[in-house]
Order: C-alpha cells, then sequence, then structure tokens
C-alpha cells in the first residue's frame, strides 16, 4: 500500500484538474460555444473526467487507510455523505453554463465555495 501522502498528493492535483475543467468550460460557453463545438470542449471535458477520477480513486483508497469504510457503504460517517453530496452537485453544475447561457459567471463563483466546503467536510469532519 503506497503512503497517504502520495494519496493525498494525487487528490489535489485531481481538484486541480477539475476546477480547470470547471474554468474553461464557464469561458468557452461565455464565449458563445457549444457543447457540440471545437475540439477544445472535448479536450475539457477529458480533464474533467481524469480528475474525478483521480478524486475518486484516491478518496476511497484514503478512506481504507483511515478505516472510515470499515462497515461498507452503510457505515459511511456523515461528513463523507455531504462531501460526496457537494461533488455530485459541482459534477451537475458543469453542463450549466450551456443549458442557461448567463450562467458562467455564477459557477465560476460557485466552483470554489462548493470546493471550500467539500474541504471544509474532509478536514473538520463536523458530522
Amino acid at each position: 500500500m503506497l503512503p497517504r501522502d502520495l494519496y493525498e498528493i494525487v487528490h489535489v492535483v485531481g481538484i486541480a484538474l477539475v476546477m480547470v475543467a470547471f474554468g474553461g468550460i464557464a469561458l468557452h460557453a461565455a464565449e458563445g460555444g457549444t457543447r457540440r463545438g471545437p475540439r477544445a470542449h472535448h479536450t475539457l471535458l477529458d480533464i474533467y473526467d481524469s480528475g474525478l477520477f483521480l478524486i475518486l480513486l484516491n478518496n476511497f483508497n484514503m478512506l481504507t487507510q483511515i478505516k472510515a469504510a470499515s462497515g461498507g457503504i452503510a457505515g459511511f460517517p456523515g461528513w463523507l455523505w455531504a462531501k460526496l453530496a457537494v461533488w455530485t452537485v459541482l459534477g451537475a453544475i458543469m453542463m450549466l453554463p450551456y443549458r442557461k447561457p448567463g450562467s458562467p459567471v455564477p459557477v465560476l463563483v460557485a466552483t470554489p465555495l462548493l470546493a471550500g466546503l467539500a474541504t471544509y467536510f474532509a478536514l473538520y469532519k463536523p458530522f
């Protein structure tokens, strides 16, 4: 098993990839781009998918090391469910800039706030 620090570094790299993709997609949509647009949009989706994969993979590896999921999915603590809910919202709002033309700026504001909320849940485990 690899050291926890390595998992955390890869987890943060995944988060950075997702945030870069969010910014690129919001900018692309603000400039009038569409989902069926140029290769740049598909590259951003590939970056987003890679980031999410790294986040999820390393998240579950870290959970096994801190034994937070010892009872399976039913044993997940409340803070983990809250963090998963935040990341689900982040995943859902990714296509919002294309569906609602005036939404790129709110998405750019909401994205780091939601990421900060997920970080708060992970660090302080309030419930």
